[in-house]
């Protein structure tokens, strides 16, 4: 059940990144450097959506600061932090779900429903990726594949090459790890994509069920550590 919090929570950042992109032109929600490329690309097109990418990345940066100093504070008062984190991305989604069934599609990305729309979900990941960071660090990151795909080619390349048994054992254990980690964030983006054309905006409401999901099985978590 420990390596099922982060596959969810994967799927979720694949999910999200892929339905925001869809329903506000381009918006990065998770991978929010990804909006200085767009950014660049809607100045030059004319297109809408240049003020939503602006903004994503100081709303996310200020959004992991109070991700970090609740954290201390919640840990203070001996209250259950990544289950806190996990109902305010719980919060943010829905709300951001709520205003694009509402109200979307979107024609003008930047008009101020959208724009609230997306710096919600961007909100929404930022607390996933500070959260995941800080609580599930062991695991391979839920957000921003490059990284985790970079390292996966070069485990492969040291396991091609040869390892002492134990650096194997260990390598082929992160490897699995990482490996599946893509493949959850794929699965998300797949079926993101898959919903936003029968669905429009509405599948936006799918990544709500799923921080439903990996907050139950973080209460499930906490409790079988209570019973031990």
């Amino acid at each position: 059940m420990q390596l099922g919090l982060p596959r969810i929570l994967s799927v979720n950042a694949g999910f999200m990144d892929t339905a925001a992109f869809l329903a506000l032109k381009g918006l990065f929600t998770a991978h929010v450097t990804g909006n200085f490329v767009t950014l660049g690309a809607a100045l030059v097109l004319g297109t809408s959506g240049a003020l939503a990418k602006l903004l994503a990345l100081p709303v996310f940066c200020i959004v992991v600061l109070l991700v970090r100093f609740s954290s201390h504070g919640l840990r203070a008062r001996s209250r259950p932090v990544m289950s806190t984190l996990l109902v305010a991305q719980l919060a943010l989604s829905i709300l951001g779900a709520a205003l694009a069934t509402c109200f979307g599609p979107f024609e003008n990305a930047d008009g101020y429903v959208a724009l609230l729309t997306g710096m919600l979900l961007v909100a929404a990941m930022a607390i996933q990726n500070a959260a995941h960071r800080a609580h599930l660090g062991s695991a391979a990151p839920s957000t921003i594949m490059t990284g985790t795909t970079t390292q996966i080619m070069m485990d492969l390349g040291d396991l091609m090459r040869g390892l002492a048994p134990e650096k194997g054992k260990a390598t082929r254990a992160r490897l699995t790890q990482m490996t599946v980690s893509v493949m959850a964030f794929a699965v998300g983006c797949t079926l993101a994509a898959l919903l936003y054309a029968w669905l429009s905006v509405s599948c936006l409401w799918v990544p709500p069920a799923l921080v439903i999901g990996a907050l139950l099985m973080r209460r499930a978590l906490t409790e079988a550590d209570v019973q031990r």
